[in-house]
């Protein structure tokens, strides 16, 4: 197979295979800890401008398959395991993870040390870094890196968010072969602003009976109002939350006028309305088994998560109430604005992939629309 390699613009590098599409990918080198769902972490547009290590060992068991994506295409720039079968083995597959990552022209390298990039980036933080089947040196891909612009003041949402409104009323599909479920009525008319959603978050609004129109990022507090909705809903998405343009305010203007739900990095959005901080973590949460407490009744729920931005609890005493924290770093996880009928978690209730514990938040906003 052809030589690849990984160069970190620390100056640390990692030589082994190509896999995917032949040619060099620049981006931002983090890592995620979920053991599958590679496809859907792969299609999260809040993976735009990042190279996504895998840091279970096996990948491409279960292929490739439409079903899967959380949107048309992938939006991680590059990927990193440590094997990547040959040979998939599910009934739903279509084609190899190898295969599909050529389709889209995603650049990869497999057959590194993925332990020791793991432990490298969460003792160093995240950074750019290359990868390349080119035949380039080393020691010119490092400086490749060095020269990358880093995610810190980037406005990557405005960027992915969809041009044009559109109408989603499409429930949870069965994948599967479940049994049908009855098609849920839908009561609530929902905006949700797309700074990068994944479709699953649509699905499971939908399912607790939400019409959702989905909207660009730059779209004005007057427009959303005039459509007189019951809720608005703040997608998750990449990039700096500080940099999303004009994102604080108009969800500012909305907020105490409509009940507001907000996700990753519509919870941070949220919080800069309120007159809230964020900052660059050093390595971010990204993986399907994060911690993450319930102030309000003390119980705990295993959650999905992908944010390398987190808000500074500080800046929002007063403002807010934290509800939710992280068990493994103390990090605010969620936010309650009672007066304002708004709250907000950093973790993926969705899912997709990882455990379902949180998926009550869905039916929680539906209540909260409801006057409940």
């Amino acid at each position: 197979m052809k030589r690849a390699v990984l160069a970190l613009a620390d100056g640390t590098t990692f030589e082994g295979r190509a896999l995917g599409a032949a040619g060099e990918t620049v981006g931002e080198v983090v890592f995620n800890t979920s053991m599958m769902g590679y496809q859907e972490i792969l299609t999260d547009p809040s993976y735009v401008g990042q190279i996504v290590t895998m840091s279970y060992p096996e990948m491409g068991n279960v292929g490739a398959n439409p079903g899967d994506e959380e949107a048309p295409k992938p939006h991680a720039v590059g990927m990193v395991v440590r094997n990547a079968t040959a040979q998939q083995s599910n009934w739903r597959a279509q084609e190899s993870l190898d295969a599909y990552l050529k389709r889209h022209g995603i650049t990869g390298i497999e057959g590194i040390d993925t332990r020791r990039l793991v432990r490298h980036v969460r003792t160093h933080g995240a950074q750019m870094g290359v990868i390349s089947s080119e035949g380039h040196t080393a020691a010119a891909l490092v400086e490749r890196a060095r020269a990358a612009r880093g995610m810190e003041g980037q406005d990557l949402a405005t960027g992915v968010s969809t041009k044009e409104s559109y109408l989603f009323t499409t429930p949870t599909p069965n994948l599967l072969g479940e049994a049908p479920r009855p098609a849920p009525e839908l009561r609530f008319d929902v905006v949700a602003y797309d700074y990068g959603l994944k479709r699953s978050m649509l699905h499971f609004l939908v399912d607790v009976g939400c019409r959702v129109k989905v909207v660009p990022a730059g779209t004005t507090a007057e427009e959303v109002l005039a459509s007189r909705p019951h809720g608005v809903f703040l997608a998750n998405g990449p990039g700096d939350p500080a940099a999303v343009k004009g994102a604080d305010k108009v969800v500012a203007s909305l907020l105490g006028k409509v009940p507001v739900f907000g996700i990753c990095l519509g919870h941070q959005i949220l919080a800069l309305a309120l007159g809230g901080r964020t900052y660059k973590m050093k390595f971010g949460h990204r993986g399907a088994n994060q911690p993450v407490k319930d102030l309000t009744t003390g119980k705990v729920e295993i959650t999905s998560q992908n944010h390398g931005f987190a808000v500074d609890d500080a800046s929002v005493k007063g403002k807010a109430v934290v509800s939710h924290i992280n068990l493994n770093d103390g990090t605010v996880e969620g936010l309650v604005v009672p007066d304002a009928r708004a709250f907000s978690v950093q973790y993926h209730p969705e899912a997709s992939p990882g455990p379902h514990d949180a998926r009550y938040l869905f039916a929680r906003f539906a209540k909260l629309m409801a006057g409940e």
